[in-house]
């Protein structure tokens, strides 16, 4: 679905005076490459985030389980937005060793032509020019832009789901339908992946121009783009991460109720903070 999207954003982010625009970007592909050069790099994008996501929303309810039994139930709720932060930041340092490699390919493949034009030419081609570093060179970009892309995109879903129940929905979770509780996901989602997007848009540069540049370094990447290059691209991001962020919530949560997993509502005050506080 954001393929599309990733590649006009990420040819605006490494040639920003070919592809001056969104709807610039679309109609010099759609002139140069034909419809079917909208989805080039879909195949790493499928297997890249698939990767990262499992490793991603895996490792996020382990590493949040495991951080709340070390802070005891009264740290857990006190605390839980570092809570949130914390089990995301170490659940997504695992996650970008495994979608380092697809990343890599992708950007070659949407932003170098002639490059390659499947993934099974490009990490071939990857590996023989510049050996197992060559998928590894954007890994250190590539946490700084996803580890806080995702600190934001957990923390701010989970307390945007707190205050939609809070404030907006008229009745408790329990009480919603399915259907209902769906609806709140996504709109949670995709509040968060707007945040997201904007955090970590300056890294997601960095990667892009990086990756197609042999031999540079992060460093010498940002003093070529400029403050102002850092930020080109920010647009299409927007709305690539807000729909993918509300998508990806929305079907991890209708997965869950589909196979009938727990979905524990948001976090109420324990009953051991309720009697300090006077208030059970």
């Amino acid at each position: 679905m954001v393929t599309p999207l990733d590649l006009v954003k990420c040819r605006i982010q490494v040639d920003p005076e070919k592809y001056k625009s969104v709807f610039k970007g679309f109609k010099v592909t759609l002139a140069e490459d034909g419809a079917r050069g909208l989805v080039r790099g879909w195949a790493p994008t499928f297997f890249g985030y698939s990767i990262q996501g499992m490793f991603k929303f895996g490792l996020y309810e382990v590493f949040k389980v495991h951080y709340s039994n070390l802070a005891g139930e009264e740290n857990a709720y006190n605390y839980r937005t570092t809570l949130y932060l914390v089990s995301s930041a170490s659940a997504e340092f695992f996650a970008d060793i495994g979608l380092a490699p697809f990343e890599a390919a992708k950007v070659r493949i949407q932003t170098m032509p002639g490059f390659a034009n499947t993934l099974r030419e490009a990490l071939p081609k990857i590996y023989g020019d510049e050996g197992l570093g060559g998928f590894y060179k954007g890994l250190v970009p590539l946490w700084l832009r996803q580890i806080p892309y995702t600190m934001m995109k957990f923390a701010c879903f989970e307390r945007t789901l707190e205050l939609l129940y809070m404030y907006v929905v008229p009745k408790p979770r329990q009480d919603c339908t399915k259907g209902e509780q769906l609806v709140v996901t996504f709109a949670a989602g995709y509040i968060a992946g707007v945040f997201c997007a904007i955090v970590s848009h300056p890294a997601d540069s960095v990667v892009s121009k990086l990756n197609q540049e042999k031999g540079a370094s992060a460093i010498n990447v940002m003093k070529k783009l400029g403050f102002g290059g850092l930020w080109k691209g920010l647009g299409p991001r927007i709305v690539m991460i807000g729909t993918l962020t509300g998508a990806q919530w929305f079907v991890y949560d209708a997965v869950k109720v589909w196979l009938r997993m727990p979905r524990p509502p948001p976090p109420e005050m324990p009953e051991s903070l309720k009697k300090k506080l006077g208030l059970a």
